[in-house]
């Protein structure tokens, strides 16, 4: 039966022919290691010079490559968590065949790493080609019993088996191949995609086995072969069962064969065990699928996975998928979190649970949550102590990235350690060595902890606080509980109440009344955040078990400590409501000045159209005298934020022209403004309609003195798509506000111009934004970048000004794959000195921070933390309403900006009549909010004024 043709006779013919290849290459590799190191296998004479240029090449490349292994070593010994470095020192090292180091090189890497699929591949065919004898064969074995461990991998499992083969001749070894295919099966062979292969690498080798098993031709076989031919028989029927009963693609294929390699018709339970799983896996095909057609990391279309998996409740599929996930998402915390409780709650095999559990700190240790439940996994399967305690050990040192992570994983331990404590015993070394863990951990959080992060994390105590409940209720032991306290609040915790009720509670139930009523009298004096409470719980007392000189002592200590507090509090009000006074008095005098500036600004607009109509009846009565002409003093320009000298507003160049009297003749700077402006004013003004926002973009930060900013921006957003229309905003004078609204044909275009946001035109970030009405959509943020905690992503300042984006990679790459660097800007494109590097995962951004952090960047020193910006600082709703802002543009005017304008022409805020200036003199009723109308002046009225002066 199993000499005819068949199916799966070609892979038998494969399989055959592995085995032989594996011998041929131990061989090979046995010649090999006669051979001395660098010596070639067969040599000749090298005299030509090619190959002496050949040779001197290779030396130079030999010497370069040693240089850089040096370079990389020295890193590991610096830091040896660096694992882009691992990676590059484990590639040169084979490359230059250094066998010793780079098996050196592995170990090391693979004690703090779990290692890849490709790594483990590399570095076991390495191994399999040097092994030969059986000792180093086993250690081979040991190799893969490791890789294994680290991810579910369906090649390693095939790669295992297969090698296993090649040890079939010694004693037990069919036995010991069929339990490693075994092992496979359960690890990976419901893999719908890729455990076809290795059932049919199963069956092969069964094959033959059954192949030698036959007898010779011609003979009649014994009942004892007739026995093993029956049973190797019956191996290969069931591996067909038990494969056709579970989804796997192609399996119609794996059906087909079985139906041509039996001789008897298929049982009615394997045909319905098949149906049955292609209905299942039509099911798992969609999901399949997605992850074909997904690009890594895949993780939301694992996650459907698991969910769908999780509804129909196999243990062994559950666990395979999420295997899968972590194989492809291994830096992903929350995933080994919700992995590791599936596996706590449900499966509870100690093996399995404690193994994943392991592999998830490694992949991920600078998550403390992991460390917790590993601990607690280990006391729930009884590990032993001495290792619990070795494990702690390792995560005090996995480098956590806030203060209060290191908290947690004490406090963890320190509850384990209370656990273990038979408390019904006076003394005993469990008891010492918790007492010992509490001592140390207050320790390391005052030294190691707030000498890295500026903080200890543990500001309220609890640590000592759960001591002391520890020594009061579970020791007898209220001395040492109060001595804690007494620590406690010398922390800068005495100012609270919750604290001495706390405390108070602690003595209540543990203590005497006597601590009781001295730490209350304490909090009464101390607590300045609720002392009405604290007051309220000592009377509370008295009234209940103190005496009647007790109760007087309490009563007058509150009324003197409430009294203080309400005279406290009355100042802290009177101060306050001074405070408001004053900004309503600044409030009314910004209002006023407002109110004074507006009809100042009217009355100088009534002014130059009364001197134009002068001008026109006195037919230039006093502009045309002989020898004489006024050239008024020439006015600063009125600058904007971000723009080039040089070039006036065309307020200021109006004011300037109609004062001097030019007719417009000559062609300056100024006459060409005041033509553009007037051509502006003309257009007719299009007002923004909202209903094409889908299909608009806001563009704003554009320099104001941007010539043609319709043109340049059509051209500029053409790349997009189709502008249909591109809607400059001027203001009543005819200058660009630097912003306007740019509207295309498609949709599918606005959303492209999105990403030309923040490009440089003319010096200048350019900021793209969708089209929103803020009065209809107030909770719109136009910010693209999360405010919130990053712990991928770095925050650096102290950065120079010069620094650029490839210099400051240059720095940041050593420490991990960069994905993206963003150096913040001011408006006008100019650095801030800060930068947001963002790096793969949390893991190479907190070693990024302890090497980082204090680093001189041309002759800065830079400051390195966690991604974390603050929040922002909203204004009180009291005061804005007092503190009306000026509205001066986009920006706003700056308090401190200084008016360049000579004190001869500004005008004051309340105008007084002076004669020597031709206005009349203010009347007492001019006094009033509103300024009084000064008298009209013509050139000839301004002309004498100045001969007079």
């Amino acid at each position: 039966r199993a000499a005819r043709g068949s199916p799966g006779g070609a892979r038998r013919a494969e399989l055959h022919k592995m085995a032989a290849a594996a011998a041929g290459a131990e061989a090979a590799a046995e010649e090999e290691k006669r051979l001395p190191e660098g010596e070639p296998e067969s040599g000749g004479d090298s005299d030509d010079e090619g190959d002496s240029d050949s040779s001197g090449d290779g030396e130079d490349e030999e010497k370069e490559n040693e240089a850089e292994i040096q370079r990389l070593e020295e890193q590991l010994s610096i830091n040896a968590f660096d694992y882009n470095c691992h990676w590059d020192l484990i590639k040169l090292l084979r490359q230059e065949g250094e066998l010793v180091k780079l098996r050196r090189a592995r170990q090391k890497m693979s004690e703090i790493f779990p290692l890849t699929e490709e790594i483990w591949l590399d570095w076991l065919k390495d191994e399999i080609k040097m092994a030969s004898d059986i000792s180093e064969r086993e250690k081979v074995y040991e190799l893969f019993e490791r890789a294994i461990k680290d991810y579910i991998c369906p090649e390693i499992w095939l790669e295992y088996a297969q090698y296993s083969i090649g040890g079939i001749g010694q004693e037990g070894g069919i036995e010991k191949v069929r339990s490693i295919f075994e092992r496979a099966l359960t690890a990976v062979g419901l893999h719908v995609t890729k455990g076809t292969a290795l059932w049919e690498a199963y069956r092969e080798f069964e094959n033959a086995i059954l192949e030698t098993a036959q007898p010779a031709p011609g003979s009649i076989p014994s009942p004892e072969q007739q026995r093993v031919l029956c049973s190797q028989l019956e191996k290969i029927h069931a591996l067909f069962r038990r494969q056709l009963g579970i989804p796997l693609l192609d399996m119609e294929a794996s059906y087909a064969e079985y139906e041509e390699w039996s001789e008897e018709p298929i049982p009615e339970t394997t045909i319905k065990n098949y149906k049955k799983a292609l209905q299942q896996l039509e099911k798992c095909k969609p999901y399949e699928e997605a992850l074909l057609g997904a690009e890594t990391p895949k993780l939301a279309e694992y996650q459907a996975y698991i969910d769908f998996e999780m509804k129909a409740g196999d243990p062994a599929r559950i666990q395979l998928i999420y295997e899968r996930a972590l194989a492809e998402n291994c830096l992903v915390p929350d995933l080994w979190a919700r992995y590791n409780q599936y596996l706590d709650r449900q499966l509870k095999v100690k093996e399995l649970v404690l193994s994943a559990h392991e592999r998830a700190v490694r992949n991920c240790p600078w998550t403390v949550g992991l460390w917790i439940r590993y601990l607690l996994a280990m006391e729930r399967h009884r590990v032993e102590h001495s290792i619990v305690s070795e494990m702690f050990e390792k995560a005090l040192n996995a480098g956590f990235i806030q203060a209060t992570d290191y908290v947690e994983i004490w406090q963890a331990y320190l509850d384990y350690l209370r656990r273990r404590v038979d408390f019904t015993q006076d003394s005993s070394k469990e008891l010492e060595e918790l007492r010992s863990a509490f001592a140390r951990a207050v320790e390391y959080l005052k030294q190691e902890v707030e000498e890295r992060f500026s903080e200890s994390g543990d500001p309220s105590c609890t640590i000592m606080q759960n001591w002391a409940r520890v020594e009061a209720r579970l020791c007898n032991n209220m001395q040492k509980a109060r001595e804690l306290w007494d620590n406690i609040m010398t922390k800068g915790n005495a100012k609270y109440a919750n604290m001495w009720l706390e405390y108070y509670n602690l003595e209540r139930a543990h203590g005497d009344t006597q601590h009781c009523r001295k730490a209350l009298h304490r909090a009464v004096q101390c607590t300045s955040d609720y002392p009405e409470h604290v007051c309220e719980v000592l009377l509370t007392l008295e009234r209940i078990e103190g005496t009647l000189e007790d109760w007087d002592a309490a009563v007058q200590k509150t009324e003197n400590r409430l009294a203080r507090v309400n005279e406290q509090r009355a100042k802290a009000a009177e101060k306050e409501a001074a405070l408001a006074k004053q900004e309503e008095e600044r409030a009314e005098q910004r209002k006023q000045a407002r109110a004074e500036k507006k009809a100042s600004k009217k009355a100088k607009k009534n002014r130059i159209g009364d001197k134009r109509k002068a001008d026109e009846d006195d037919e230039g009565e006093w502009g045309q005298e002989e020898g004489f002409q006024f050239h008024p003093p020439e006015l600063p320009s009125k600058r904007h934020r971000g723009e080039g000298d040089g070039v006036l507003p065309a307020e200021d160049m109006e004011v300037e022209t109609e004062l001097s009297g030019s007719s417009g003749k000559a062609d300056g700077p100024a006459a060409l403004k005041d033509r553009a402006s007037s051509s502006r004013k003309d257009v007719p003004k299009v007002f923004h309609d909202s209903s094409k926002d889908n299909v608009t973009v806001f563009v704003s930060n554009l320099s104001y003195t941007m010539a043609q900013p319709e043109a340049k921006l059509r051209e500029l957003f053409g790349s997009c798509g189709e502008v249909v229309e591109v809607r400059a905003v001027f203001n009543n004078k005819g200058t660009f506000r630097g912003y306007c609204y740019v509207q295309f044909r498609e949709e599918e275009a606005a959303r492209q111009a999105l990403a030309l946001d923040r490009t440089a035109v003319e010096g200048r970030p350019m900021f793209v934004s969708p089209c929103v009405d803020k009065n209809k959509n107030p909770d719109f943020k136009v910010f693209r970048y999360s405010t919130t905690l990053e712990k991928h992503k770095l925050f650096i300042s102290g950065l120079p000004f010069s620094c650029t984006k490839e210099e400051l990679e240059e720095v940041c790459k050593a420490h991990g794959n960069v994905k993206d660097i963003r150096l913040v800007t001011n408006r006008a494109g100019k650095p801030k000195g800060l930068a947001y590097v963002e790096y793969e995962n949390e893991a190479q951004a907190s070693q990024a921070v302890l090497k980082m952090d204090g680093l001189t960047v041309k002759d800065h020193v830079i400051k390195v933390m966690i991604s974390n910006p603050p929040l922002r600082k909203l204004p009180e709703p009291g005061r804005a309403a007092l503190a009306p802002r000026h509205i001066y543009g986009a920006r706003g005017k700056g308090r401190t900006q200084l008016s360049m304008m000579p004190r001869a022409l500004q005008r004051q805020s309340n105008p007084v009549a002076k004669a020597e200036n031709g206005m009349v003199q203010n009347s007492p009723a001019a006094s009033s909010d509103t300024p009084a109308e000064p008298k009209k002046m013509s050139n000839a009225d301004f002309a004498k004024l100045l001969l007079k002066k």
